[in-house]
């Protein structure tokens, strides 16, 4: 079987090459992006709101901020961390804080996800280029040989012209399902940062008589 695929890819000619290169780039970004989105960025967000929510209630907001420190880092904790370090300064600076570190930690989800599509359609047209130009150097061949011999030389030399195009395609396929799969997962926890954000700011609303702001401002002298 590995003689046969390694023939194939040999027909395949020059633009096998560069399919190749696409191939293992694709590898490389939904490797590291799989292990990001689902593994480094995985959070039980539930826990995380319980265990702030049980410190909130009582104004140990320091306390929070410490539970935030000894969870698994995330964009999440970071950006809750950043808000509830200006509850000192006031609602209107938790949300800027929030913000703010929103626009640093959402760029980190959604990175090098969008190359997989163009990775995709890039291995695509080179298959399908590598086959037309394979059956251009085909029929300028079969021109010049005798009547007898066109037909059998003709359709070799379609089915090695053809091996671009199988092998552009099965590249371009897993990159593409991997891509739809990487948009939904990066939504779902944009989703669970903005509704967690907005549930840490309502706490420190309701809660901003009792919270022991000065020891945030202890700890930072």
């Amino acid at each position: 079987m590995l003689e046969q695929l390694a023939e194939a890819y040999r027909e395949g000619g020059f633009w096998m090459i560069p399919i190749s290169v696409f191939e293992g780039v694709s590898f490389a970004i939904m490797t590291e992006r799989i292990y990001v989105l689902f593994f480094k960025t995985r959070l039980n967000k539930e826990a995380v709101l319980a265990g702030l929510r049980e410190r909130i209630f009582r104004g140990d907001v320091m306390g929070g901020i410490r539970f935030l420190s000894d969870q698994p880092q995330s964009p999440l904790t970071r950006i809750l961390k950043a808000g509830l370090l200006e509850t000192r300064h006031g609602e209107e600076e938790v949300q800027a804080a929030i913000d703010e570190a929103s626009m640093h930690e959402m760029p980190y989800l959604e990175k090098r996800t969008g190359y997989l599509s163009m990775i995709s359609n890039g291995a695509t047209l080179a298959g399908l280029l590598g086959t037309v130009l394979g059956m251009v150097k085909v029929f300028a061949a079969v021109a010049s040989v005798s009547a007898a011999d066109k037909s059998t030389m003709l359709s070799a030399g379609i089915s090695e012209a053809m091996h671009c195009t199988a092998y552009g395609l099965i590249t371009a396929i897993p990159p593409l399902v991997i891509y739809s799969i990487l948009q939904g997962r990066t939504q779902a926890l944009m989703d669970d940062i903005k509704a967690s954000a907005a549930s840490t700011i309502n706490m420190v609303l309701r809660n901003k008589d009792k919270l022991n702001v000065s020891a945030i401002e202890e700890s930072a002298g």
